[in-house]
């Protein structure tokens, strides 16, 4: 059965004519089929040569997995030149050093949150080392915290293009660090 557009069935026109006889007029017939397969073809054609938009998404950086045989070494790094983040829910707390750390609290607002104090961290870094690039950041996640909160520390990882952090799981001894502070906090 073929799709058609017009046409006529042939059949003489009733009423009396004067003069000769003609032979009635036909409508030209149009198959539409063909017109199906082409419309089809090229629906095809353009789903199959068109681009799908690429995800964006945040390249991170993974260190060459070890295996147990290996035993490699950690690379040492000054003390000065480290800064720990412990990410809470919309909070962050942060010190630098080891021996002694001394807790700090921000929050994640351009002027004076978490940019701030990267900032001038890494202003720290390079007057003391020369080169700016050479602070690390370690990114510790408390229970707390909020996938949003995740997100917006690696933002600001990349807002202050920051080439050298880690995330790292948070110790026991930062978590008991952070309820003191906390209660230091309250207490006063």
């Amino acid at each position: 059965m073929a799709a058609e557009v017009g046409g006529d069935s042939g059949a003489p026109k009733k009423g009396k004519k004067k003069g000769k006889a003609r032979k009635p007029k036909r409508r030209p017939r149009i198959d539409m089929t063909p017109m199906v397969d082409l419309g089809f073809l090229l629906l095809t054609f353009f789903v199959l040569t068109t681009t799908m938009s690429t995800p964006n998404t945040m390249p991170v950086v993974v260190p060459p997995k070890i295996t147990e045989k290996e035993e490699v070494e950690p690379p040492k790094i000054a003390e000065g030149k480290v800064i720990t983040l412990l990410v809470g829910r919309n909070k962050v707390y942060y010190y630098t050093g080891i021996e002694q750390p001394e807790l700090h609290q921000t929050d994640f607002s351009p002027r004076t949150g978490i940019r701030k104090v990267l900032l001038e961290r890494r202003a720290e870094v390079a007057s003391r080392y020369g080169d700016p690039n050479e602070m690390i950041v370690i990114i510790k996640m408390l229970e707390e915290a909020y996938y949003k909160d995740f997100v917006d520390i690696l933002d600001e990882m990349a807002i202050i293009q920051q080439k050298k952090y880690a995330l790292v799981d948070i110790t026991q001894e930062e978590k008991d660090m952070v309820e003191e502070y906390k209660k230091s906090i309250s207490t006063s």
